[in-house]
């Protein structure tokens, strides 16, 4: 407590606590759990008997919201540090792309092929980074830039290399590859197995599969999303570089002042983006066992509605992951719960609309709350 503190009287508005209900409703994830809750409840009330609530259902929309996850973590990170990146989606295309032609044209081995565009994406990243610090140009407009330069990078590399925009064969050169399961494999599969023996989750009654779970395992898809948002929530709350990342993003000239390097966290920052794209890519392409030019497409702007729902503000200084993996969650429920609940598809981008909007009033009026304004 500083000499100021000590002398001024115990009701003295400036030093009152804030109540637990006003600390709880500034809370980043508040709007988070909130929609977390209502989506869930939606669907078991409208979709529970379409199977979406069965094992092969929820692995299903846990898929697709690990994808929104490992996305949402870089973009969440980079928000809080007060910068955008729109060349994300561009990205996710470039880094499988590099991927496909490494390893099936030119006969990498798929490990090094791996490393190669993990090494070559976060020096895109870098570069964006030091382009924004140096330029002092908007995050906004350098990485959108970067997303037509990727994009089209993309697609110039595969047709004059292949003549096609899509190359197959990256699951057949990566049989035997040590570093592949990691993106591609599947974990548990024995804990799968007895539990379908012993008839806890459905198995498959005929055909070659017969007899073997309908949930094989769990994707590390899935175990990635998992990982990075722990390491992404410990980062941001449990180190002082986490607090860097707030302060960078809530007055960068402020956190000069007091020490923050700004434009290293920044730079890192971006960097942590285009790694959290490649990880989606690679995992991607393991999965589907082939590359597109145009994969990713609008991943950008998924992962930043999420960020957004999770209770980011536009303007820097504030998040959470563990906000912005619900936002993901959200996402995924969604998207696959108006399949199940044979929805026409084309709404969830209404839905998008709808929850992008009402997730940023509910940012400014909390904003509004933390800096008293009116």
């Amino acid at each position: 407590m500083t000499q100021a503190e000590q002398t001024l009287p115990e009701s003295d508005e400036r030093i009152k606590e804030r109540s637990s209900f006003h600390k709880a409703l500034i809370r980043p994830e508040l709007g988070g759990v909130c929609g977390t809750i209502l989506v869930f409840l939606f669907f078991f009330l409208t979709a529970r008997d379409s199977g979406m609530f069965s094992p092969a259902g929820v692995l299903n929309w846990s898929i697709v919201s690990s994808q929104f996850i490992i996305i949402a973590v870089g973009a969440c990170l980079l928000m809080i540090a007060g910068e955008f990146d729109l060349s994300v989606g561009s990205m996710i295309g470039f880094s499988g792309m590099s991927i496909a032609l490494l390893s099936v044209t030119f006969g990498w081995p798929v490990w090094l092929a791996i490393i190669t565009t993990f090494i070559l994406c976060m020096g895109v990243g870098a570069l964006n980074g030091w382009l924004v610090i140096k330029t002092g140009l908007p995050s906004f407009i350098v990485t959108l830039a970067f997303l037509f330069i990727l994009r089209g990078l993309t697609i110039f590399a595969a047709i004059s290399t292949t003549s096609k925009t899509i190359i197959g064969g990256i699951r057949d050169v990566a049989e035997g590859d040590w570093l592949a399961p990691f993106f591609g494999g599947k974990v548990l599969t024995g804990v799968f197995q007895w539990m379908g023996d012993e008839g806890w989750i459905e198995v498959y009654t005929r055909g070659i599969k017969k007899g073997q779970p309908v949930v094989e395992g769990i994707p590390m898809l899935m175990v990635w999303a998992l990982v990075l948002v722990i390491f992404g929530h410990w980062l941001l709350t449990k180190t002082k570089f986490g607090n860097w990342i707030f302060a960078a993003g809530g007055d960068a000239q402020a956190a000069r002042y007091v020490g923050v390097p700004v434009n290293r966290v920044k730079i890192l920052m971006f960097m942590f983006t285009a790694f959290c794209a490649c990880v989606f890519a690679t995992a991607q392409v393991m999965e589907f066992g082939s590359a597109g030019a145009d994969r990713g497409l609008l991943k950008e702007f998924e992962a930043i509605i999420s960020v957004v729902i999770g209770g980011a503000l536009l303007t820097g200084g504030y998040g959470s992951v563990i906000g912005a993996a619900l936002g993901a969650i959200i996402f995924g429920v969604v998207q696959q719960g108006l399949f199940f609940a044979g929805v026409e598809s084309s709404l969830f981008r209404v839905f998008l609309g709808v929850i992008l909007l009402l997730a940023v009033i509910l940012n400014t009026y909390i904003r509004r709350m933390i800096t008293g304004e009116k």
